[in-house]
């Protein structure tokens, strides 16, 4: 009879050790993917406000005032006058 409670409680004992263990294992796992999730959600912040500014300055640049001065002033271009246009059908 004793051996067989030696045994069961040194079963239980080791039970217990492994599922400690365990605990320890997933909880620095846990800590770890987290670090990576905070990194990653960081790092979509910053491109997300990178792209804001990406999506300013081709406004900027595709703004029709702008292609106008470009236009006349480091292409010579000029609007033909409205007497030498013609409407296509």
């Amino acid at each position: 009879m004793k051996l067989a409670a030696l045994l069961t409680t040194g079963l239980l004992a080791l039970a217990v050790l492994g599922s400690a263990l365990f605990v320890v294992v997933a909880r620095h796992d846990s800590r770890t993917r987290f670090t990576v999730l905070e990194r990653l959600v960081t790092e979509r912040d910053e491109l997300n406000i990178e792209w804001g500014r990406l999506q300013l300055e081709q406004a900027t640049w595709a703004d029709p005032g702008r292609i106008e001065r470009v236009a006349t002033r480091d292409l010579g271009m000029q609007l033909t006058p409205p007497a030498e246009r013609r409407v296509l059908p």
